[in-house]
């Protein structure tokens, strides 16, 4: 509990989901402003290269989610960090492949910090970015992911990076609950149901070191697609019998 008159006190912890990135998961966390932060915690997802030891080695705390999967990932994270005797203020996702620029988190929790948003993206489309840092088919899957949910929700973004950070009694909120490719989507869907203020800003991205597990091949791309736009579909679906209902 904060003393009356000061402030309470800003928690930051980060979560990154990690398959195999030995090569790049020690640049992600020497890039972050670990003096901004409370805990870094590296969710090993089945990993059979040395990510957990390079990760340990540079000051993550790694914990492990047999079940493969970005949102189950994602979900043991959360779970890892509910358990804590204080829960943070603000969590920050992103990727273990060294494609984001850990360096800009303050662009993302600041916003949050002086109560101008509960939820933000780094927008890999804002960003002055290479044109082959993100593969075509993933350009096309923003387009297509903002345009429907500008129409389903009524509020325009223009990517599903997973560049973020959201108030934690927000996110608490939302009961996340997708297990694979919908985890991205889902939380910005029912940000919007929810009407949570959303913000997006530029945010610089690279070609990852190493193949993407969703985007570099095609099955995986075709994957991701469908369960996006199912993601989105449902949770439409849902908002209008809930309406319906009441």
């Amino acid at each position: 509990m904060a003393i009356k008159g000061e402030p309470a006190r800003i928690l930051v912890d980060v979560v990154i989901p990690a398959i195999d990135e030995e090569r790049s998961i020690g640049r992600v966390l020497d890039d972050l402003p670990f003096e901004r932060l409370r805990e870094v915690v590296v969710v090993d997802n089945g990993s059979t290269d040395r990510t957990v030891a390079v990760a340990k080695k540079h000051g993550a705390t790694v914990i492990h989610e047999p079940r493969r999967g970005y949102g189950s990932a994602c979900l043991a994270g959360l779970a890892h960090l509910r358990a804590k005797a204080a829960p943070p203020t603000i969590v920050v996702f992103l990727d273990g492949d060294y494609s984001d620029h850990p360096d800009e988190l303050p662009l993302l929790i600041d916003p949050i910090i002086e109560d101008r948003a509960d939820l933000v993206i780094g927008s890999r489309m804002l960003g002055d970015n290479p044109r082959d840092a993100l593969l075509p088919h993933s350009r096309f899957g923003n387009w297509l992911a903002g345009m429907m949910i500008r129409t389903l929700f009524g509020v325009p973004m223009t990517d599903l990076g997973p560049f973020r950070a959201i108030d934690w009694k927000r996110l608490e909120e939302l009961e996340m609950e997708d297990v694979d490719y919908g985890w991205t989507v889902e939380m910005q869907a029912k940000a919007a149901q929810r009407g949570l203020r959303y913000l997006e800003v530029p945010a610089s991205y690279r070609k990852r070191i190493g193949e993407s597990k969703i985007t570099g091949t095609l099955r995986g791309s075709v994957k991701a697609s469908v369960k996006i736009v199912y993601t989105m579909l449902k949770l439409r679906q849902a908002s209008s019998l809930s309406s319906f209902k009441s």
